[in-house]
């Protein structure tokens, strides 16, 4: 496929919910459609298409989805080729309702990426998108014929985000909310920044493809980027600065793009656009959707459900996280992601097992509600797990310390001095894949990282051959003690599940896969170091000098089996997931070629400034 065609169809965060498909033929018979331009509080109106059963013998309930990426097909005898989140929805009989949001394609207004929730109105015309969702159900259940009262919205990635912030002050015939990979906040942890550090291929490759300015309102897409090379790496690191990139490629003209360059710390412009504040009395049926390896918003999905549940006490609250990639519950099997196989057809199950009857439930009264507050799969042991609490209430945190000889071990090394070091080049970044890609990868949260190991650039830490299960359930805390002679630097630090080395080929094995030893990627994180201590107010390191840096990546479900080996890796640059650090205390978004540098990092493995990974672990038959 050409570069620049997949670059589009990865762009667009709508496509894994019409994957699965009825048929268009199904829903023209079966449907009639309708096209509606609903009025806002503040006389805006919003492009509306809804499709009504045709067989009027029974009431329905109406399930919205709200989304920047376009409702097409546009016109009333044009008819989409599925209906809600699979084809089994359109066969029970919803009424489906699909809305292009403020700004975008034929609605009206002007749009705003994440756009910030006001919990005080100053105004009866003020708006957000709490109050352009309750106005769309408002309008609805007054006009639409033959509905049963009871309302659902869902959404996967961006619409995600939209189905979170309208369980915010909901519409009182709001029944079910289900945000899937919803993005919650894009400095802290989702899709563009993680922990402060640019998730530079991501946020370039999305932004070039959905934030271009366009003639409002049009059905138009913008024609797609040319790269010119399917080499990511290469390409941005010929681009070199943000600078250069700016006014190379996007010549200035991503109103969004020349937002972040603006704001390089987490000040007000962010934190107003952090949703996660927000989640407080909810009262909606929540089931907040994840995949342990969405390589977008796996940070949000666990944060909306933890916000959710610390905010709204007694709340119908669900989680459900699975082994997949963004959306990947959404289409296909599940059966598998990159080289590793889960043993069963994972998303089929949650379709049919979790989420049909989660929405069935709530809004058509139908069955029981027995679905428990966390439905979890393991990966590791590839099975389901149900919990009351997540994470687990006896999990308990163990250590893993980094040691000397490249040894990863439970107890603190004694030690009185230690450490290991590497030089870090700004000019030969250490490659988040071992392939060629021009974006971001989907499954590279789950690739092998042998290729990483072998370069002197990144430190190497492993436990002898396990010999009983290690399941981990919660989050991941890494906590180094460094220095580095720069006065900035980037510390990216990964979790990894070594295989045997006589661990079976997958059969039939037509790419030739060994697996044998596969260093499995289970979770993997950059800190921007001059974040350490706190998010607005960067601070340099003093070059030599030893400081503490730690951050909580987001939590895994992984079983390390018996037989396999825990490695923990540690490196400052994973490009071009992640923009380079110059290790040097400036404005990396303002930064010039001059000023990138190299530096000799450090990290200590002293009982007095020791360095480890902290994970939550399950113990045996925990539940």
């Amino acid at each position: 496929m050409n570069p620049s065609r997949l670059a589009v169809l990865m762009a667009v965060g709508a496509l894994p919910c019409l994957l699965i498909s009825q048929g268009q033929e199904y829903v023209k018979t079966h449907y009639t459609k309708y096209e509606y331009e609903i009025p806002m509080r503040d006389g805006v109106k919003l492009f509306t298409a809804a499709y009504l059963p045709k067989d009027a013998s029974q009431k329905y309930p109406i399930l919205i989805s709200r989304t920047p990426y376009s409702v097409a097909p546009y016109g009333a005898d044009h008819y989409r080729d599925a209906l809600g989140p699979w084809e089994k929805f359109a066969r029970e009989g919803f009424i489906f309702v699909y809305q292009d949001v403020r700004g975008r394609f034929l609605s009206e207004g002007e749009f705003a990426d994440v756009r910030p929730h006001r919990p005080v109105k100053n105004g009866p015309k003020e708006f957000d998108e709490s109050t352009d969702t309750w106005d769309t159900i408002d309008w609805l259940i007054r006009r639409i014929p033959n509905h049963n009262g009871r309302v659902g919205i869902w959404g996967i990635s961006y619409p995600g985000f939209y189905a979170a912030m309208g369980m915010i002050d909901a519409h009182p015939a709001l029944k079910a909310a289900s945000p899937q990979a919803p993005v919650s906040d894009w400095f802290i942890g989702d899709d563009f920044h993680h922990n402060g550090a640019l998730f530079l291929a991501h946020s370039f490759h999305w932004q070039v493809h959905n934030d271009k300015p366009r003639p409002q309102p049009t059905t138009k897409r913008p024609p797609p980027f040319e790269y010119g090379t399917p080499d990511g790496y290469r390409f941005y690191l010929e681009a070199g600065t943000l600078t250069n990139i700016n006014e190379k490629h996007l010549k200035h003209e991503i109103a969004f793009w020349n937002e972040m360059m603006r704001h390089p710390n987490y000040d007000e412009f962010w934190k107003a656009r952090n949703l996660l504040p927000h989640l407080r009395n909810i009262k909606p049926a929540v089931m907040t959707v994840g995949g342990w390896f969405d390589a977008e918003d796996l940070y949000g999905a666990l944060k909306v459900y933890e916000h959710t549940e610390k905010g709204s006490p007694g709340a119908a609250n669900l989680l459900v996280m699975g082994p997949w990639s963004h959306g990947g519950w959404a289409r296909g099997e599940g059966s598998s992601l990159a080289q590793v196989r889960f043993g069963s057809k994972t998303a089929e199950f949650y379709r049919e097992s979790i989420e049909f009857p989660f929405f069935l439930q709530a809004l058509k009264q139908k069955g029981e509600m027995k679905l428990p507050e966390a439905y979890v799969f393991e990966t590791g042991a590839n099975l389901w797990r149900q919990f009351d609490a997540w994470p687990p209430r006896p999990a308990r945190p163990v250590n893993f310390h980094l040691g000397a000889g490249g040894r990863l071990l439970r107890q603190a090394t004694g030690d009185a001095e230690g450490f290991d070091e590497y030089l870090s080049d700004p000019a030969r970044p250490v490659p988040v894949i071992n392939s060629v890609s021009i974006a971001m990868t989907r499954d590279y949260m789950i690739e092998d990282q042998r290729f990483a190991a072998t370069r002197p650039d990144v430190l190497v830490y492993e436990t002898e051959t396990l010999n009983e299960d290690v399941v981990i359930a919660g989050p991941v805390t890494a906590s180094l003690h460094v220095s580095t002679t720069g006065t900035d630097s980037d510390w990216v630090v990964k979790l990894i599940d070594v295989y045997p080395p006589d661990f079976p080929d997958p059969q039939p094995n037509p790419a030739n896969v060994r697996m044998g030893g596969y260093q499995q990627l289970v979770r993997g994180e950059p800190m921007r170091g001059r974040f350490r201590n706190s998010f607005e107010k960067p601070e340099p390191f003093r070059p030599g000098e030893v400081a503490k840096v730690e951050f909580v990546m987001p939590d895994a479900f992984h079983n390390f089996r018996r037989g396999h080996r825990i490695m923990v890796q540690v490196q400052s640059s994973w490009f071009p997931l992640v923009d380079r650090n110059p290790q040097k205390f400036i404005d990396i978004y303002t930064a010039r070629e001059s000023d990138f540098q190299k530096a000799t990092q450090r990290v200590y493995r002293t009982r007095s400034q020791p360095s480890k990974v902290q994970v939550m672990v399950l113990p045996a038959g925990g539940s």
